[in-house]
């Protein structure tokens, strides 16, 4: 291989030839605006699609989460739990609304949100009097994968505090047969460039509650009252999803089983070819229980077993024009939320050490996964 080779993305997005016809009818409607038709049928279908009866079509993932925490009533001083091992906009918006984030560590077989430092922390509220501060819980779908919904569902309940699953990453991934995003009191989708689908930007705050969807399309077009006239009773935000761009979205969700069926086989096709290299692990679902879109496929290297970094292989792939990354660096660990409490068991702070994000688009050829993959044998 030269190292004048196109270059290989990490998740570049993959338009399927069909979101054309949505944008042309926009532009022949003259429906260039947030909201339109696109946007209506674009809530229908991720609705259907994720199992649960309303959707709210947004700007971004980060603005469902923070429609999401305003809707439950998140105020300034209150406590959100959230998973620490996650990308910042999971965090952002508790923040906005003058909240404490709760960093709350993972479990090692799917790295997310542990159930038993959840209750942990819980525990700790209730003993001191604190339990009432507790708003919200965040759960993270890591690169996909989902959590140990059942266990957390069962100990928010307990404590009767309201889930918000962050399934920005998770769109196509089930748990016990049971589309993600549907478990929780709501749900937040992102359709970033580099997600499974894309509307270039946006995303969605999914919700059975057809109240919450009610309010939150009000908020997201600036709060304005149903009067003759502009009037506003309370802050809103410019968070609608535009027509045009909710037409790449219907596009998109045309295809998105093939595209989960296409990340999938990356994760089978890097593991395959990463099974003879011992210090090598990519992750797995545990069980059946477990249906992962694949995302991102990621691999942990032991570090008792070879003096090779994430650092080392990523280096090597970029001489090639491969894109590659590190695991997410912990929220506890930034700079910024450093001074939150935190509930951790040291698996996040492992994980972001020895982990690493393989080049995973539904777009990538035979060719470049073993361009990849013979890469990273050439480090070993």
């Amino acid at each position: 291989m030269s190292d004048t080779l196109k270059r290989i993305y990490l998740s570049s997005p993959h338009m399927s030839g069909h979101e054309q016809k949505y944008i042309n009818e926009a532009f022949e409607q003259n429906w260039i605006a947030p909201l339109g038709p696109n946007v209506n049928e674009l809530e229908n279908i991720l609705a259907k699609y994720c199992n649960v009866k309303h959707a709210s079509a947004l700007s971004s993932g980060t603005a469902a989460l923070h429609l999401a925490l305003i809707m439950l009533g998140v105020n300034s001083g209150d406590e959100v739990l959230v998973s620490t091992f996650t990308f910042s906009a999971s965090v952002n918006p508790i923040v906005y609304q003058g909240a404490v984030p709760v960093f709350i560590d993972s479990e090692k077989e799917t790295w997310n949100m542990d159930p038993d430092l959840l209750r942990k922390a819980l525990v700790e509220r209730k003993k001191n009097g604190t339990i009432g501060k507790v708003k919200a819980i965040v759960v993270v779908h890591l690169y996909g994968m989902p959590a140990k919904m059942d266990e957390i569902m069962s100990v928010a309940n307990e404590y009767k505090i309201p889930v918000i699953e962050d399934a920005a990453e998770a769109l196509g991934s089930t748990y016990k047969g049971q589309a993600l995003g549907s478990f929780g009191r709501m749900a937040i989708l992102s359709f970033n460039g580099n997600k499974i689908i894309t509307t270039s930007g946006g995303g969605a705050l999914l919700s059975n509650d057809e109240t919450l969807i009610s309010k939150s399309r009000f908020l997201a077009t600036q709060a304005r009252d149903n009067a003759p006239h502009y009037q506003h009773s309370q802050i809103g935000y410019n968070y609608r999803m535009s027509n045009v761009l909710a037409g790449i979205g219907r596009g998109q969700m045309e295809v998105i089983d093939e595209r989960v069926q296409q990340r999938r086989a990356n994760g089978v096709f890097y593991k395959k070819a990463f099974e003879n290299i011992e210090c090598l692990q990519v992750l797995e679902e545990p069980s059946s229980d477990f249906f992962s879109n694949r995302w991102l496929t990621t691999m942990l290297i032991n570090e008792n077993k070879t003096k090779v970094t994430y650092s080392d292989i990523q280096v090597a792939l970029e001489k090639y024009n491969i894109e590659s990354r590190p695991l997410w660096k912990p929220m506890h660990m930034q700079p910024i939320f450093s001074s939150y409490p935190s509930v951790l068991n040291g698996t996040s702070e492992q994980l972001f050490k020895t982990g690493i994000c393989l080049p995973s688009g539904s777009n990538l050829s035979e060719t470049d996964r073993e361009n990849i993959c013979n890469v990273i044998k050439s480090c070993f």
